[in-house]
């Protein structure tokens, strides 16, 4: 069988079409950095109308990717949320309007669980049960795993997410938008040790996390300080190593709590060099193993749609003809699949 995912849920257009026994066939991504880098961020409107202009010409380049046709598609999977509510509309109407023309189910997908879901995609599969860590530009959160659709959430970011301080802290230190990655890079050039931040939440029991107050320290850091390159690359230095080692020790301390001996990192922020290296580290001295997926798929993209999309087609979801989508929707309350 074959499922054709549609990914419109923020700023980027993602199309893919995976197979249950070929795999991914086809995998299409527009990025719409350049029409928001003028102002710093995601403008809804704007990411609405590209979504529009390249929704339908991903779709026939993914067909012409895998050298198929609409006949050979058996249902179309499209991100009904989380997400901008604007950018889903565009994605879940074409993708309901599509299965409806082509008589075939559509199947909505919940954006986060397509992340969850992504290191699937790659040889080396996590079994169940594990500790998800979904850390992105709009979310980090700690779930407990045990099957498709069963999530208890450990923890979660009580103000800004691990992407967006890294985007935020970016910005003041005069990078382009989106700055996290920028960031990375330029870390890799900074100091150990010169400037160091505070950990935050880590002096206290749980498995919530907090943002914001590191982002302040780096702001008031950068304030205090020449603008030199290499002092911008110390503090970016300073920033990142704060984000991992917390990000770590909430790690694990749910691995601990649960007794689970598998993590999975997914989302935009776990493509990170030194997280990915780190978290590796940290897996092997307790004797477990951390998954995540290549890079190109960490982020927004139509194959962990596609993929999440043909799992619960199998498990017997559809939508009916009418188009919802859900700007907000906890990862919680999917239902499993039936055993």
């Amino acid at each position: 069988m074959r499922v054709l995912g549609i990914e419109t849920s923020c700023d980027e257009t993602g199309i893919a079409i995976y197979d249950d026994e070929a795999g991914l066939l086809a995998n299409q991504l527009y990025s719409q950095i350049k029409v928001h880098a003028d102002y710093g961020g995601v403008v809804p409107e704007l990411a609405s109308r590209d979504h529009i202009r390249k929704t339908v010409p991903l779709i026939q380049a993914a067909l012409k990717e895998a050298n198929l046709s609409a006949e050979d598609i058996d249902a179309v999977a499209y991100t009904a949320g989380p997400g901008l509510v604007g950018a889903l509309m565009v994605g879940a109407t074409v993708g309901r309007a599509l299965a409806f023309s082509w008589d075939v189910p559509a199947v909505p997908v919940h954006h986060m669980e397509g992340h969850l879901l992504a290191p699937m995609l790659e040889e080396n599969q996590p079994d169940f049960p594990f500790v998800a860590l979904l850390v992105s530009g709009g979310h980090t959160q700690l779930i407990s795993v045990t099957g498709i659709g069963e999530y208890t959430l450990l923890g979660e970011s009580i103000d800004d997410a691990a992407g967006e301080a890294f985007d935020k802290t970016a910005k003041l230190l005069g990078l382009d938008y989106p700055g996290g990655p920028a960031l990375s890079r330029m870390a890799l050039q900074g100091t150990p040790g010169r400037f160091v931040f505070p950990r935050p939440m880590t002096d206290r029991p749980g498995l919530d996390f907090s943002f914001s107050g590191l982002k302040t320290a780096a702001a008031n850091t950068i304030h205090q300080n020449d603008d030199s390159d290499q002092t911008k690359a110390d503090i970016a230095r300073a920033f990142e190593d704060a984000v991992v080692d917390t990000l770590i020790i909430k790690c694990k301390r749910a691995l601990v709590q649960t007794g689970f001996k598998r993590l999975v990192m997914a989302g935009g922020v776990s493509a990170n060099r030194t997280l990915r290296e780190r978290m590796a580290q940290t897996l092997t001295k307790l004797g477990g193993e951390a998954f995540y997926a290549r890079p190109e798929l960490c982020t927004d993209n139509g194959a962990m749609i596609a993929l999440a999309g043909m799992i619960r087609f199998k498990g017997g979801m559809r939508s009916g003809l009418g188009v919802t989508v859900r700007p907000r929707w906890p990862l919680a309350e999917l239902p499993p699949l039936d055993k």
